[in-house]
């Protein structure tokens, strides 16, 4: 649960967490495009539980993550969010014909900068914590200044 990161992760805490937020969102703002209607395009069995499920896990911890509370845990699922994307998406793209219109690797680059910094963006934030400009600092700090003052009556 360490938080002691530089300030400066509240930047990529910030983009990476208003990028889900917003993508989560967006499931809901446009079911045929972004939601139901995509995950049905692509081939994914229920489409509308998996594509709800996933906009609530975006907007739940991509809001965890913009806030910085319980940074590391809301990591996971996006992560896991993540790499199904670039898997199901990303890299067929790369087959003869391509996926809805990409081909190749250079259309594959193009079409999966943002997936590909967002996974690098959790990694990152995974690995350092959320930085000291967090709730989850906070929360740090509170509890040892509480065991601080208990040890020291």
């Amino acid at each position: 649960m360490r938080a002691d990161g530089p300030a400066a992760v509240i930047c990529i805490r910030v983009a990476v967490g208003l990028v889900f937020l917003s993508e989560g969102i967006q499931k809901f703002l446009y079911p045929d495009k972004l939601g139901p209607g995509r995950f049905d395009r692509i081939g994914i069995p229920a489409p509308t539980f998996f594509a709800n499920l996933d906009g609530v896990v975006e907007i739940a911890c991509g809001a965890l993550i913009v806030i910085g509370l319980l940074t590391r845990l809301a990591a996971v699922p996006l992560l896991i969010d993540i790499s199904l994307a670039i898997v199901l998406t990303k890299l067929r793209e790369l087959q003869p014909g391509g996926f809805q219109g990409v081909e190749g690797f250079w259309g594959m680059a193009h079409d999966a900068r943002t997936d590909f910094a967002m996974l690098l963006g959790l990694i990152f934030l995974l690995w350092a914590g959320p930085g000291r400009w967090s709730l989850d600092a906070w929360l740090t700090h509170r509890v040892e200044v509480v065991r601080s003052s208990a040890m020291n009556p």
